[in-house]
């Protein structure tokens, strides 16, 4: 490929790629993959994660945040241990935090009090915020629509909403992660994926979930954000090639301290 790709999201220090993760970063290297994003889960995933950014330097870079499914009955004591870490300077953006109210519902006020306190971190530190919208863009949109006073920036990633509420975040300012749910015959999100322009576009993978046709099933990983980005060149009537140049330089504007 002529211009790099960055995904900008994996969770490559999960225990799917224990034993080969050093394997799947030199593939997606091989396949043009210049540089990959890892969001935080919980104070558990914190290590993995900052040994995997410490072993590839200008590859994998790391973010810091309490995940909205890792928010329980200790949430404040977790976003206590997390908020320590914010003194070291090399975490690249606030996430991935926001609401899912997918799995579980009755942690509700938590994972919004848990958000409001992480937008706060964003604002303090000045780094974007990565946002998990799971049956939730209400919920999200409601305290963004208190908190979004310009300091704010980030995206919404795993985008799977409608043209209306893709709309409505690009009103925000914010970018729109797209992944391999957008290759999925029945999915629909293709059309909406029309609507989003290419200058508020992010491709990712948030591997090893949701691998893109034709690995559908199988462990994601950060090579086949590749399956993305043709599926994105497709729909724009674009050169892949292109929407790696456009969608690597969106991630340049909104994770500066990676590049």
């Amino acid at each position: 490929m002529s211009y790099p790709f960055t995904d900008t999201h994996a969770h490559l220090y999960l225990e799917e790629f224990r034993d080969d993760k050093d394997s799947v970063i030199r593939r997606a290297i091989a396949q043009g993959v210049e540089k990959i994003f890892l969001p935080n889960l919980d104070s558990s995933s914190l290590a993995g994660m900052n040994n995997l950014a410490e072993q590839y330097p200008g590859t994998c870079y790391a973010m810091i945040g309490l995940h909205p499914t890792s928010v329980k009955e200790n949430f404040r004591e977790e976003l206590q241990r997390i908020e320590k870490e914010l003194d070291r300077d090399h975490y690249i953006a606030i996430g991935e935090t926001g609401i899912d109210l997918y799995w579980d519902t009755s942690f509700l006020k938590d994972q919004q009090e848990s958000f409001r306190r992480q937008i706060g971190w964003a604002k303090q530190h000045s780094l974007p915020i990565v946002i998990h919208a799971r049956d939730s863009f209400d919920e999200i949109f409601a305290i963004l629509d208190q908190e979004h006073d310009g300091q704010l920036r980030g995206v919404f990633h795993s985008f799977t909403g409608t043209r209306e509420q893709a709309e409505k975040i690009l009103a925000y300012g914010f970018y729109i992660g797209i992944n391999g749910i957008v290759t999925f015959k029945n999915a629909g999100l293709d059309k909406v994926a029309a609507a989003i322009p290419t200058n508020r576009l992010l491709i990712e993978t948030d591997a090893p979930f949701l691998a893109p046709v034709p690995h559908r099933g199988k462990r994601n990983e950060s090579a086949f954000v590749i399956q993305v980005a043709e599926k994105m060149a497709e729909i724009h009537g674009l050169e892949v090639a292109e929407i790696a140049h456009r969608t690597t330089e969106n991630a340049r504007t909104l994770f500066s301290k990676a590049f």
